[in-house]
């Protein structure tokens, strides 16, 4: 029940709902086992005795019990739902927002199906515990403990000989939950891999039918499908071999109850009415037992989802912010790193070594070197995505775990490498960062960032929706308007990581032209492959393997006999040759 004490801030709150509904229940039980007494008075006093003349009276009273049980019943089923919806209403809300605080070092290992699985399918299985097991486990004490009572009245010693078998029935439930928890437990991560799998290729479909992989992701899907359905065939094998074994132990409860019971009629220790009430009673009992391995199975099913729902909830969120924290409407923008060192993973090998640079407010500073090398993990410290092991990263003056998060962010503008568009209208996903932005800035944003012409050649121009992931633009056409959308929040420090990367080269000049105006008082950091980019940087830090190997302007770069100029080479061979031999 650990499980359920660590959950109890989202259902505790509901517990009116709860109690009401256990109190219908209370009154659903009590009608129940008055149907055997019924029965048993019918029987004696009635059709033995031959009074007749009470028949009506009782087929009366039989339906106004039957009645009261149903408006109960009615309460009693709606209140337990509405217990179950009002609770996970709250724990869904809670796991998105704790979702959306998790660090980036959480998603690095995370799949997206299969978080996917657990807001979903083992939220809705944690809820079906709060709505049907909890009522069913005290349906099940209460049908129990009143039908014992009633047994009891009727006759000790038949009651001992007819539960002598419960011990056994009990010993084998217990048995079937140690084995059964852990069986739904397979299922819950199978079906997490299986969601995973259909995520990943439906998101990436493009590349599989690029790359003819189709065979490939169906062969995946089949042994992830493979997977599930063997997970839920160990399942059904625990059922199968379980369940029989309680329904034969409940069935020489009923053999020892209509002999033993028969020959106390025989003898005139007990009623002919009283006997058939008993073999009534007795399956209260027993169907119970025999159903707690249906009710141990919805609560082993919500052990297992709420145990993968704590997982969420009680994720490190490592960044956190202090007591103390600086909130400011704009920084200055002064950049400076001493003697960091990152590392992802504490396995990991360094993805930062000792780096160090100052950047002045205003200034533009290139960042080149090969994959690897370190440079977006630079970008992904300044906004705090990630702390360093070792050093400090300053911001005008200040350690950046001095500020909150929200002022860092704020005044930084990320346009990433891959652009991600949100199935919204695109003048939505450039105001994204700044949603009180006039219509007035969000043209004159989309306009240096080259968008502008195409957006007004769409039927529906700024208010065009597009698909998931930006589907319907061309990959240039979503990269210009990510780049709108960081200009759009008027940061006072702009982070390009390859942001023309997906241009053409014309594209890429008019943006680069644009967006020296854009840089004029905001710290520039640019990334690069292209050193027609970072030319115009006041400072090129040039990394290798997490470490600045070199570092200056483009001209006193390209002097070096260095990594730099290696690159600028390569990059301007071909142009070279084509002027020397128009030259020639």
């Amino acid at each position: 029940m650990e499980t359920f004490k660590k959950l109890k801030q989202f259902y505790w709150p509901n517990k009116a709902l709860f109690l009401w509904s256990m109190f219908f229940l209370l009154f659903v039980t009590g009608i129940t086992v008055v149907y055997p007494i019924v029965l048993q008075y019918t029987i004696d006093e009635i059709v033995i005795a031959g009074n007749y003349d009470y028949v009506p009276y009782v087929a009366i009273g039989f339906v106004g019990i039957m009645t009261v049980k149903g408006i109960t019943t009615y309460f009693q089923q709606y209140l337990g739902d509405m217990f179950g919806i009002k609770s996970v209403y709250g724990l869904r809300n809670a796991l998105y927002k704790k979702l959306q605080y998790l660090p980036f070092r959480y998603y690095d290992n995370a799949k997206t199906g299969d978080l996917m699985s657990r807001l979903t399918a083992d939220v809705e299985g944690f809820r079906f515990f709060l709505s049907f097991g909890f009522s069913e486990l005290l349906r099940f004490v209460l049908l129990v403990g009143i039908s014992l009572v009633v047994m009891f009245s009727y006759s000790v010693p038949l009651t001992f000989v007819t539960i002598a078998a419960l011990p056994f029935l009990a010993i084998v439930v217990y048995k079937f939950d140690k084995k059964v928890h852990p069986a739904f437990r397979g299922i819950r991560k199978s079906f997490g891999r299986l969601n995973t799998n259909v995520q990943e290729n439906i998101s990436g479909i493009n590349t599989v039918k690029s790359l003819s992989r189709e065979s490939f992701q169906i062969n995946k899907f089949n042994t992830s499908n493979n997977d599930y359905k063997g997970n839920h065939l160990h399942t059904a094998d625990i059922w199968a071999k379980f369940f029989p074994l309680m329904e034969f132990i409940g069935n020489i409860s009923v053999v020892a109850l209509l002999s033993y019971g028969g020959y106390l009629v025989i003898i005139g220790d007990l009623s002919h009415g009283a006997l058939v009430a008993f073999f009534s009673l007795v399956w209260y009992i027993m169907w119970p037992i025999m159903n707690l391995g249906f009710v141990i199975n919805q609560f082993s099913q919500s052990k297992a989802s709420g145990e993968r729902l704590l997982e969420i909830l009680e994720a490190d969120q490592e960044i956190v912010e202090g007591n103390q924290i600086i909130t400011k409407e704009r920084l200055e923008g002064h950049i400076e790193f001493k003697n960091v060192t990152l590392k992802y993973t504490e396995d990991d090998e360094a993805a930062l070594s000792s780096i160090s640079f100052n950047a002045q407010p205003g200034k533009i500073i290139g960042l080149i070197g090969s994959t690897g090398s370190g440079k977006t993990s630079i970008t992904q410290l300044i906004t705090r995505f990630y702390e360093p092991v070792n050093g400090q990263v300053i911001l005008d003056g200040r350690d950046v775990k001095d500020y909150s998060l929200n002022t860092i962010r704020k005044n930084i503008g990320f346009v990433l490498q891959e652009s991600f568009l949100f199935s919204s209208t695109i003048k939505s996903n450039i105001s994204y960062g700044r949603p009180d932005a006039t219509m007035e800035q969000i043209i004159d944003a989309a306009k240096r960032a080259q968008a502008h012409e195409f957006i007004m050649e769409l039927p529906d121009g700024y208010d065009s929706l597009l698909g998931e992931r930006g589907m319907g633009l061309s990959g240039g056409q979503k990269q210009r308007i990510a780049i709108a959308r960081a200009i759009c929040i008027d940061p006072s420090i702009l982070i390009l990581d390859d942001a023309t990367s997906a241009v053409d080269m014309e594209t890429e000049f008019n943006i680069q032209r644009d967006l020296k105006e854009v840089m004029k008082g905001r710290t520039t950091i640019i990334i690069a492959h292209r050193i027609s980019s970072l030319k115009h940087a006041d400072e090129i830090i040039v990394l290798d393997e997490g470490a600045i190997v070199e570092r200056g302007t483009h001209d006193e770069l390209v002097q070096n006999e260095g990594v730099y100029r290696r690159i600028y080479d390569i990059q301007y061979k071909d142009q070279k040759t084509i002027l020397q031999s128009q030259t020639g």
